[in-house]
């Protein structure tokens, strides 16, 4: 008994010390995805604003793989001291759990969720060769034409992906998925005109739809996007259930001490308010967020739960 008391003083000691002086050295964010990519985009903006509030610096460390679950699993190892983040999209945390057997982790318990400080919706996109305006052109392109129009995707799972599944779901029509490693390779082909739509992300592909190399039919969120003005919503253009939105979250390895909590909390919340940086995202089509570690986690639980159902539905695989 006398062994554990001391034991579990010493522990108790251990986390006031990393709790109180936090931080005192450099906090590592992991982005499970190459850099240049949206996800890596938010986390170097988060990096440099959260490394002058708290005074440490703040180091983004790409390590793409595995869909993100490279990443996302070094983060649930890493101690639950404050100085192990990740900031990855909504796959690790709410898709590939599902369309992979072994995850090395379980988002649902094995993270403290930190905030998601922006999201975006993805826009239906067509190629130049596609004659298709409007939803109602291309559900009727879709129908006379089953299974023969090519959706591209920067991969199995991903947001564009699944965007493309739930409009033939909700639509009922079909098209082919094609998907690509990253969407860079995806954008690529669209504009070449090697594919015939996708659901990209927003600020992916904001200058093509300005520069009028791809057309833009519409947007994936609730409402339009301040960045697409005259596109209309999945819903303002008769379908229903079919929002979505790409979004990006800070998560910590479960255990983290509530006042480092609070002061990453507090942080992350200020960076994306910070007004160079705030206008910065919104230029490219992003939304600001900055919810609660509570919101997040119902938010989590939700959206986990609905690309459970699509996933199985569809029977959508990651082969």
């Amino acid at each position: 008994m006398k062994k554990l008391l001391i034991a579990w003083g010493a522990a108790l000691a251990l986390t006031a010390q990393a709790a109180g002086g936090w931080p005192e050295k450099a906090v590592n964010i992991i982005v499970p995805f190459p850099a240049g990519g949206s996800t890596d985009t938010v986390a170097r903006a988060l990096a440099q604003s959260m490394g002058e509030q708290l005074g440490k610096p703040f180091v983004v460390d790409n390590r793409p793989g595995a869909t993100g679950t490279i990443g996302a699993g070094a983060v649930k190892r890493a101690p639950a001291d404050g100085y192990t983040l990740l900031v990855a999209s909504l796959g690790p945390f709410v898709v590939t759990p599902h369309l992979v057997k072994s995850v090395p982790y379980d988002a649902a318990r094995d993270f403290d969720y930190i905030t998601i400080p922006v999201q975006a919706p993805n826009v239906l996109v067509a190629s130049p060769r596609q004659k298709a305006r409007t939803v109602a052109e291309v559900i009727a392109t879709l129908k006379a034409h089953p299974g023969q129009l090519s959706f591209a995707s920067s991969g199995n799972g991903s947001s564009d992906h699944l965007a493309a599944e739930l409009f033939w779901q909700q639509t009922g029509t079909e098209g082919m998925h094609v998907p690509y490693k990253g969407g860079a390779p995806a954008i690529t082909d669209l504009l070449g005109g090697q594919v015939d739509f996708s659901f990209q992300n927003v600020n992916a592909v904001l200058s093509h739809l300005r520069s009028g190399k791809l057309h833009a039919i519409a947007i994936t969120g609730t409402q339009r996007s301040p960045v697409l003005p005259d596109v209309p919503t999945l819903g303002e253009s008769g379908i229903k259930g079919a929002d979505i939105y790409s979004w990006q979250g800070m998560a910590a390895p479960k255990g983290l001490p509530a006042d480092v909590k609070a002061k990453l909390v507090k942080a992350a919340i200020a960076a994306v308010q910070q007004p160079d940086i705030k206008r910065r995202l919104v230029e490219q089509g992003l939304e600001i967020v900055g919810n609660s570690p509570e919101e997040f986690t119902r938010f989590q639980a939700k959206e986990s739960e609905r690309w459970k159902q699509l996933i199985q539905t569809r029977k959508i695989t990651a082969d």
